[in-house]
């Protein structure tokens, strides 16, 4: 099975693609969706719906997980990110693919056994268990965590 992890944000979206045959796993592709600064916020999140939709197509993926929102000490940005999630659960739910979630606490417990563990020490268990994988940054790393948090849901509730 294809699972597509999203991390989403409005500056960046981070979104990983791995496959689950068994308990195995493995990398199919990772990368990052970027937002013109300048432009207004419509053509902002028309252009993460629109990414989001070609990474569904060309990946076809049977599951998808989006990472929770996480209240910031400034509500303007939380109140962007919302709406940066908004769009990728559209985009997702559009494409008839069931969709999770996950606050990032669960995320870093599941892959580091900690749910206060650093960016550095997910990014380092990422490259145990997707040997070999180049990351194509933090957001992308950040979704590729919750698509196999999901990957190890899912085989805890078969």
């Amino acid at each position: 099975m294809i699972i597509l992890g999203i991390d989403p944000g409005l500056t960046c979206t981070g979104w990983g693609v791995i496959a689950k045959a068994g308990s195995r796993i493995s990398h199919i592709a990772n990368g990052q969706i970027r937002t013109d600064k300048d432009a207004s916020m419509a053509d902002r999140l028309l252009e993460l719906d629109r990414e989001i939709t070609d990474v569904v197509a060309r990946y076809h993926p049977d599951f998808s997980v989006v990472e929770e929102i996480f209240v910031n000490v400034n509500p303007q940005s939380t109140l962007k990110l919302g709406q940066a999630r908004g769009v990728a659960l559209v985009a997702l739910a559009r494409a008839g693919l069931p969709v999770s979630e996950y606050p990032s606490k669960v995320v870093k417990k599941a892959l580091v056994g900690t749910g206060g563990a650093a960016k550095g020490q997910v990014q380092a268990m990422l490259g145990v268990l997707l040997p070999g994988v180049k990351l194509k940054g933090e957001d992308a790393a950040d979704a590729l965590a919750v698509a196999i948090t999901h990957a190890h849901h899912l085989g805890s509730h078969r």
